[in-house]
């Protein structure tokens, strides 16, 4: 490809909008163009960037024994609802009317269609495994796109379903889709971290993220120091310090004026913050809830969602919370009736707490559990943080920021009993199909490697995903035998199957090697009047400082070779 014939330039200036590393240079590099917020063009280098990604994918799939197919991106709504799903995805749920007013789903996912699709030609367990998959476009209304195609509202997503007889069978399929994605990973040059991982509104048990860590990630992973834990901060537990001992003491009623805060409380009081209980309202599903937990610590609002069952969770409004009759500040779950009381279990670990006191300035000492008070639900609904303590080994939890790249799923049976997807086994009984799913986003994929791979020139691509694998680069073109070996050798490196971007415009160095290291083509190849004079080229990586000289009679066979050897 000649580069004066490519649709799309390049820029100098960051894009005000641009909030990461990767969306910041695929802007300024022209690979994609925004749309609107969170929807995006891919323009052709970004286009090639995700074919390749793409071909990666469906050849490790392949391998893995999965099948393709193509399913309709519009779904009856009335699949969503025989299984439940409208209400847990909620308002990240694109709908819309026909001209018949019937409503139609965008689909975000297809587990719904492909479990209907299974139910009609599955019928005997000789029918089974299967794995079925597709590359194909979703839609999820995201609140707050975000870091270009780092969080969107319309992407490209591979998703492959798995259907067994039994959980041996899952279990087989699982590990199979493990290793195919880590085969991804591997091709596309990324250090992927598998972690455990919430199901989130897909469902199912047990699931697990592929986590590239990364400054600019939006997900946060929680890794131990001393051995292989390793979870997404969602699902994250730790061993909570245990307070105390001490011996019960009574009660006490202590003034506290204008102390809404543990951290005003702790002060006042000259105690550490793990002596205090603390009370955060939420509202689930319009329902106020009172959670409680150790001052020193923060409510993890998936857990507790998670475990409240509920479709929507938010912090309660004040208004929310005085109609409930409680005074902000000073709750106590002493006394508190018709609200229902969520405990993290680390009111189990300590003892004479500080608790609010149910009226506004003042608090009570010494507060015990279950002496003084009961909850509807003891569980641990603690946000993990860096530096707790290990679940499997009690070494130390470190804190790092992440991007997921893939996500894999055991769901179970509550798909197939929904919508009637069972066989016949060995002995002629009906049972229902154990399904798994398993989700890569291409093009959270694509923008991953941009913020793993670059430098404050530009983006830097593993070849194995690059646009191009060579970025032709001939300076000074009014020297007409540098025009003539240029075209030469870009017909001779086409011809020897290589991938080229001939930069043949009439630019000046600097704003051709600009170019060069902004667009991240692996191997840049320079020729001058100052390599000719001894008939020689230039070859340069891009993530390396140094560059070489090779001869020109031999520069399609060492530059073909310099490739292969990537």
């Amino acid at each position: 490809m000649r580069l004066s014939q490519l649709f799309g330039k390049t820029q100098r200036e960051i894009p005000s909008e641009a909030d990461t590393a990767s969306h910041q240079l695929l802007l300024r590099a022209g690979m994609i163009m925004q749309v609107a917020a969170g929807v995006y063009s891919y323009m052709p280098l970004g286009w090639r960037v995700l074919k390749k990604i793409e071909n990666i994918i469906r050849e490790e799939m392949d391998n893995a024994g999965g099948q393709e197919l193509a399913m309709p991106v519009l779904q009856p709504v009335e699949l969503w609802q025989q299984t439940g799903r409208d209400q847990s995805f909620g308002k990240g749920l694109f709908t819309l009317l026909d001209r018949r007013e019937r409503t139609l789903v965008l689909g975000p996912t297809h587990e719904e269609v492909l479990t209907q699709m299974v139910s009609h030609h599955v019928q005997s367990y000789r029918d089974l495994p299967q794995l079925l998959y597709q590359i194909q476009t979703k839609f999820r209304d995201e609140p707050r796109p975000r870091g270009g195609l780092i969080r969107v509202r319309e992407f490209i997503m591979k998703d492959l379903y798995s259907f067994d007889v039994d959980e041996d069978g899952l279990e087989v399929s699982y590990q199979k889709m493990v290793q195919a994605y880590r085969n991804i990973y591997d091709r596309c040059a990324l250090p992927a971290l598998f972690v455990e991982a919430d199901s989130g509104a897909i469902g199912g048990k047990d699931s697990h993220e592929f986590m590239l860590i990364a400054e600019n990630g939006e997900d946060e992973v929680i890794c131990c120091d001393s051995c292989q834990y390793a979870t997404n901060v969602d699902k994250a537990v730790s061993v909570k310090r245990q307070i105390g001992p001490e011996k019960p003491l009574p009660l006490e009623e202590v003034a506290t004026p204008g102390m809404k805060t543990i951290e005003e409380l702790a002060n006042f009081l000259n105690m550490p913050k793990d002596h205090t209980l603390k009370a955060v309202f939420y509202a689930a599903d319009g329902q106020v809830v009172f959670a409680m937990i150790r001052g020193d610590l923060d409510v993890n609002e998936v857990k507790l969602q998670r475990l409240l069952k509920c479709t929507d969770l938010h912090l309660a409004t004040e208004a929310e919370v005085s109609a409930a009759g409680i005074s902000a500040g000073y709750a106590s779950p002493m006394g508190l009736k018709g609200i229902k009381i969520v405990a993290d279990d680390s009111v189990t670990g300590g003892i004479n707490f500080v608790a609010g006191g149910n009226k506004p300035d003042i608090h009570i000492k010494n507060v015990n559990y279950p002496r003084d008070f009961k909850a509807d639900i003891v569980a641990d609904i603690a946000r993990v943080g860096e530096g707790d303590a290990c679940p499997k080994c009690g070494g130390m939890l470190k804190s790092m920021p992440g991007i997921e790249i893939g996500h894999v799923f055991k769901l179970g049976t509550f798909l197939s009993n929904a919508l009637g997807a069972n066989f016949i086994d060995e002995k002629g009984d009906s049972r229902p199909i154990i399904m798994g799913c398993y989700g890569i986003g291409l093009g959270r994929l694509l923008a991953a490697a941009v913020e793993h791979y670059h430098d404050d020139k530009g983006i830097i691509w593993p070849l194995s995903i690059a646009p191009y694998q060579v970025y032709l680069c001939p300076l000074y073109r009014e020297d007409t035998n540098v025009v003539e070996v240029a075209e030469r050798l870009y017909r001779e490196l086409q011809s020897a199957g290589l991938e080229v971007l001939f930069d043949d415009r009439e630019e000046s160095p600097g704003v051709k090697f600009n170019d060069a290291d902004l667009l991240g083509i692996p191997l840049r190849v320079t020729v001058s009047p100052r390599t000719l004079q001894n008939n020689n080229v230039e070859t340069k990586w891009r993530a390396e400082k140094e560059s070489q000289l090779v001869l020109r009679d031999e520069a399609v066979a060492k530059i073909k070779e310099l490739v292969k050897a990537k």
